[in-house]
This record gives structure tokens, C-alpha cells and sequence, in this order.
């Protein structure tokens, strides 16, 4: 059999838990071969999970998304890449059930992206695909043979289903467009590294500070286990010895029972199982058990050589030594956990490693977490969100409750004030939201000059009451999506007027022009040290109200005399809708909350004037003069919305968006762009 020898090799989805361990057995195995990972740093990712790689020479991380086809195109170019090794997917059973389409798009569309790539490139000489033993569905409880790699594909939950479709793609494009493809599907994996939401590292992080080990059902169900580094070398046989068009299953003939499990954790850590075992209702479908025949595998050289108890001893080993190594995971310890409800660690990179996890992982606030368990019987499952909005009387506010509805979400508005902590937790034990939409907020009667003269105001709501409302959510799991503001900034030498230099979400503001700027950039600051927000900042915003008296457009041909300063503007019918998405994708950091582009008073003016009342006239005036009429200076910028814009291909530039939003909805003449 002849050996296959790559020189540069894509790994996909890298800082995750197998491939981590794939990546890291090639870096340092294979010094002759370039390793490439692309990775988004999702949720369940690590760079520290990379640490024995970072450092050699042969190694390259690139943070990115297997969506971006300009991305993934770039990468494989640019680095002369000839393999690829598709780990990245989205693979929590538990999380499909409540966020399918996020399934779809990383696991489906994520592959189809890497394909598309290959055939239009045409420089890969092998593509492996990871699948999963889920794709063959549940096994006969009394069958002896397992499902061989012809055995038909019966997938039975969303998570699954995805993985299925993924195949049948790598299939196609094998026999439609001559790819190099090779296909694996394995059983469960545990291991160090892995992050606590699958059940061994769970149940290990669960014993170790006492609490109930949670098993679905009855814990009959069964699985077999593989220790990540025989799975690892599994990799690195099919690697160099798989034959292109096949398919190969990864696994092993020992089952365990999940109760078993449970019982072997707690005989590691000297517990009685019957005082800490707690049988929980199950998922809405469990496959009792997925049986694999991997005789193919083993015939080209690889064997398993791990034991079950050589395996789970170093496993607790490794997580009793870093109990940290995730932060905060309160919300992948319940019973049920739910990817949106996680708080996290928003993951970065800027060439070395960065962890913001912030507290310990195990302190008792972090474990109060708000429940969303499937009922069973005939009664009407729960919907995937809830959201909890504040600011219903305020613009924003507003239009998120018109957008729930017109979206079927569920939402109510809270109650509580921000500054008022106790009526903030009423709201969310009686709500019992997913998420939490913070559109509360001073910006002043009618203008920010108002916070000038009211400033113990503007921070009692702007600050503490944000901070509160933050707090409160992380207690609970919740993810809390901030409206903030870019009126941070002021135009610099580093970032000059008309030079299309903008902000960035990592620049330090610059603007202290108005009280009401300084209390949105100091909160700004003090959210970071939390992991379970996301800072939306909006600037000037217009919808295509023009009658609504905040509309930035209503504002300034209302005025008698205007500036004309070109600036980041958010029109709001385009990019609320994307923060409802941001929520149910989860997303967490800053992000500069506008349209790409800047647009001045005069061209906003000028559209007005051609789509709306030709005879408008207006007369602009200098910075000094409006000094003079204005108590508090305002602030002028131009915001890099190059990271939104990635995550939202179909963003449109701000006059393109203007015109598609505002004007021509509310067109009262003959004029055409």
C-alpha cells in the first residue's frame, strides 16, 4: 500500500478538542510538514489548547470562519495548501435541539464553502472529512455486527442530520469533480482538553466540587469510548494511508453504559454513586446506542491502544490540575445545556494567546443557571428564545418589540429599573429569558447637552444600572446584548477625516467632549471584565420613520443650520434585525454596531431633497459656530465595521443602505439613483 505525503496541510476547527490533538501530534511528528489552522474560536474552542504547537516552526493559526469563501479561498492560496482535515463543525446534540440552524450553517454550509474552495483552487490532493458514528443512527440493542462504512445513513436529531448532508456533499463533489475525498465517522472521544458540555468531562468537573452527576433518562443508553490520543493516530493512519473515495470508521467494541460511566467517575473520586447520581427527563430523542464495525480501519495499521480505566484516570488527572483551563463553564454543567445560554469565554487572537475567562469556573453565583429543559408528553414544546427587553419606551427598545413579533420571538418588556437591582431579578425568575436586550439608556431631553447639567442621572443609568443588569444576567447564564454608542471617538492624526481610517473595536476612545460620551465609554470599559455581553455601538441612527422626532434624518432637516461632517451612521431597519441574529448566534465582545462607509449632512440632505421634498433647502455652518448653540461638543468619526461585516456578508455600505431603507420606502418623487 503506498503512503500519501502531504507538504501542507489545513486543519480545520483546530483549537477545538480532537482536532487540537491532531494538529499537535502532526506539528511535532512531522516537522517537514506545514501545519495551518483555521479556526473561529467558538464557544467550545481553546488556543490553549494548542500550546505544544505555537512555538514550532512548522505551525501557523489563522482565526477565521470556514463561511468566509474569500477567507478560506485566501488561506489555501497563500499558503500553498494541498490538504485539508475538516474538523470544524458544531457537534452538542443538546444544543441542535434548540439551535438547529446554526447547525445547518457551520456543519452544511461550512463544508459546502471548503469544497467550493477546493474544486475552484484545484491544488488538494486529499480532503478529509470528520463525520460522526450518529450519521448510521441507533444501533439494534441486540445486534453483534456493527455499522460498517456502507451501512445506510438514518440519521435521527438535527446535529446528526447535519453531519449527513455535510457527507453527501464531500460525496458529490468526490464523484462530480474528480476531489481527493476521504470520509471518517467515529465514536465518542473524551480526553483532556475537551470542553465539560460532553458527559465525561462533566460528570469529572461535577464531582470535583460535589455536585449531582445528571443522567438523561434512565442511563441505559449506551456508547463506546475512544481515548483522544488513539484517535489522534487514527487520524494520522488515514491521513497516510486512506484511500481516497473511502470511508472509514473510527471506534472500538468496549460499550459502556452511561450510568456505568457515572459510577466509574465517582469510584475515581471515592464517591457513592447512589448519593450523587440524579436521573434527569431526556433529550427530546436519544439513540439508545451506535455500534461500529471498524475492521477496515485496522487493516490498514491502526489499533486501539488505550484502556477505559488507563483513559479516565488520565483524564480526572489532567482536570483536577486545571480546573481553569475553561473559566466560566456554569452553564455547560446542567443537566441540559444550551449553546446560547453558556456564558463562555469570547476567544481572541492577535498573535499570542488570550484568555479572558475571568473568575474561577466554580463559584456558586455561576451555577445559578435559568433552565429551558423540553417537556415531555403532548404538551407544546417551549420556543428556542425568550428575550427580556429594557427600554420599551425608548426608540430602540421599541422597534426590538415590533421586530419579536414580526418574527414570532417571544419577548416581554422588563419591569424593573436598571439601578434597581431586586426588580431586576424579579424580572428574570419571571420571565426566565434565553436572552437579554438592553436598549435602556440616558442620551438626554431632547440632546445629550442635558447630561451635562444632570449627571448624577446619566450615571446612575448609564453606568450602574448597566453594570447591574450585566451582573445579574452572567449569575444567570444569560447573554445580554447592549445597545452602547461610537460616540466615543473623535476624528485623529491616526485616524483623519475622509481617509477611510476607521475605529476599530480594540481602540482605546478618544472623545470626552460630552459627559453623556464619558459615561458610555467608562461602562464600555467595565463590561469587558464580563464574558457574557455583547456592546453593540450605534451611531446617529436612522430608521425610515421620518416623522420620529430621534431619527438622526428628522433631526437635521428640522434644523435651521447644519454641520457637514462625514460619520459612521447605523440605519436601524437593517441592523436590528442582525442583532436579534448576533443574539441567536450568540456572539459576545464589542462590535462597532454601523454600516460600512461614512456619509455627510450635506449627501443625507441631498437625498432628502431628491426623494422627498425637492424644494428642501438647507445652510450649513462651521464647528465654531455650532459651538456657540450647543452646550456640549459632539463627537465626529468613522467606524471600521470590517469585523460586523464579515460575520454579515450582506451588510450593505451605509448609502447603498440609506437608499434601500429609508428613502426609497418613503419616496415622494420621480427620482431614480
Amino acid at each position: 500500500m503506498s503512503s500519501y505525503k502531504p507538504k501542507n496541510i489545513l486543519i480545520t476547527g483546530a483549537a477545538g478538542f480532537i482536532a487540537s490533538h491532531v494538529a499537535n501530534r502532526l506539528v511535532h511528528s512531522y516537522p517537514e510538514y506545514k501545519i495551518v489552522v483555521l479556526d473561529k474560536l467558538d464557544y467550545c474552542s481553546n488556543l490553549k489548547n494548542l500550546r505544544p504547537s505555537q512555538s514550532a516552526p512548522n505551525f501557523k493559526f489563522v482565526k477565521g470562519d470556514i463561511g468566509s469563501a474569500d477567507l478560506v479561498n485566501y488561506v489555501l492560496i497563500t499558503e500553498s495548501v494541498d490538504t485539508i482535515m475538516h474538523f470544524a463543525a458544531q457537534t452538542h446534540v443538546d444544543n441542535s435541539f434548540g439551535n438547529s440552524f446554526e447547525f445547518t450553517k457551520n456543519n452544511i454550509y461550512g463544508t459546502h464553502v471548503l469544497l467550493e474552495a477546493c474544486k475552484v483552487t484545484g491544488q488538494i490532493r486529499r480532503f478529509i472529512h470528520v463525520s460522526t458514528d450518529e450519521v448510521y443512527g441507533e444501533t439494534d440493542e441486540d445486534a453483534v455486527v456493527g455499522n460498517h462504512e456502507a451501512s445506510q445513513l438514518l440519521p435521527t436529531n438535527p446535529y446528526s442530520a447535519t453531519k449527513a448532508g455535510a457527507e453527501m456533499l464531500v460525496m458529490a463533489y468526490g464523484r462530480s469533480y474528480g476531489l481527493p475525498v476521504i470520509t471518517t465517522r467515529g465514536n465518542n472521544v473524551y480526553g483532556p482538553n475537551q470542553y465539560p458540555e460532553k458527559l465525561i468531562p462533566k460528570f469529572i468537573l461535577l464531582a470535583m466540587i460535589g455536585k449531582p452527576l445528571p443522567i438523561h433518562g434512565d442511563g441505559s443508553n449506551v456508547r463506546s469510548y475512544l481515548y483522544c490520543e488513539d484517535v489522534a493516530e487514527a487520524f494520522e493512519v488515514v491521513l497516510h494511508k486512506g484511500e481516497v473515495g473511502h470511508v472509514y470508521n473510527i471506534g472500538t467494541k468496549k460499550e459502556r453504559r452511561v450510568i456505568d460511566v457515572a459510577r466509574d467517575v465517582c469510584k475515581l473520586f471515592s464517591i457513592d454513586p447512589e448519593s450523587v447520581i440524579k436521573f434527569v427527563e431526556n433529550r427530546p430523542f436519544n439513540d439508545q446506542r451506535y455500534f461500529l464495525d471498524d475492521q477496515k480501519l485496522k487493516n490498514i495499521g491502526w489499533s486501539e491502544r488505550t484502556t477505559w480505566e488507563e483513559g479516565l484516570k488520565k483524564t480526572m488527572e489532567w482536570y483536577t490540575s486545571n480546573p481553569d483551563w475553561w473559566g466560566d463553564v456554569a452553564g455547560a454543567l446542567v443537566p441540559h445545556p444550551r449553546m446560547l445560554m453558556i456564558p463562555g469565554i469570547e476567544r481572541h487572537y492577535d498573535g499570542a494567546e488570550t484568555n479572558n475567562s475571568g473568575a474561577a469556573p466554580y463559584s456558586n453565583s455561576q451555577t445559578r443557571m435559568v433552565l429551558h429543559v423540553p417537556k415531555s408528553g403532548n404538551s407544546p414544546r417551549k420556543p428556542p428564545f425568550k428575550f427580556l427587553i429594557y427600554g420599551r419606551t425608548g426608540w430602540i427598545g421599541g422597534l426590538l418589540g415590533k421586530l419579536c413579533e414580526k418574527q414570532g420571538i417571544p419577548y416581554e418588556y422588563g419591569r424593573g429599573r436598571l439601578e434597581d437591582r431586586a426588580s431586576l431579578l424579579a424580572d428574570i425568575l419571571n420571565v426566565r429569558p434565553t436572552h437579554v436586550f438592553n436598549a435602556a439608556g440616558v442620551t438626554g431631553r431632547p440632546n445629550v447637552d442635558w447630561c451635562e447639567s444632570h449627571k448624577t442621572e446619566t450615571i446612575r443609568t448609564n453606568v450602574a444600572g448597566t453594570l447591574t443588569l450585566a451582573d445579574i444576567c452572567k449569575q444567570h447564564g444569560l447573554l445580554m446584548i447592549t445597545y452602547a454608542t461610537g460616540c466615543i471617538f473623535e476624528y485623529d492624526a491616526e485616524h483623519p477625516m475622509a481617509s477611510g481610517i476607521g475605529f476599530k473595536e480594540e481602540d482605546k476612545p478618544n472623545f470626552i467632549g460630552s459627559f453623556y460620551s464619558k459615561t458610555k465609554a467608562m461602562v464600555e470599559e467595565l463590561l469587558k471584565e464580563f464574558d457574557n455581553i455583547c456592546t453593540l455601538r450605534v451611531r446617529m441612527p436612522i430608521s425610515s420613520d421620518l416623522n420620529n422626532p430621534r431619527n438622526f434624518i428628522t433631526k437635521i432637516s428640522r434644523y435651521n443650520k447644519v454641520v457637514n461632517i462625514p460619520n459612521s451612521m447605523t440605519i436601524l431597519d437593517e441592523l436590528l434585525p442582525i442583532s436579534i441574529e448576533m443574539a441567536k448566534r450568540n456572539l459576545k465582545g464589542i462590535w462597532n454596531f454601523t454600516n460600512p462607509g461614512v456619509v455627510s449632512h450635506n449627501e443625507i440632505l441631498d437625498m432628502y431633497k431628491n426623494y422627498i421634498d425637492p424644494d428642501f433647502k438647507w445652510i450649513n455652518f462651521t464647528l465654531e459656530e455650532q459651538a456657540k448653540v450647543i452646550v456640549a461638543p459632539r463627537s465626529n468619526n468613522e467606524m471600521d465595521a470590517s469585523k460586523l461585516k464579515t460575520e454579515f456578508p450582506e451588510l450593505l455600505p451605509i448609502k447603498e443602505s440609506l437608499i434601500k431603507y429609508v428613502f426609497e420606502p418613503n419616496k415622494k418623487t420621480d427620482y431614480s439613483a
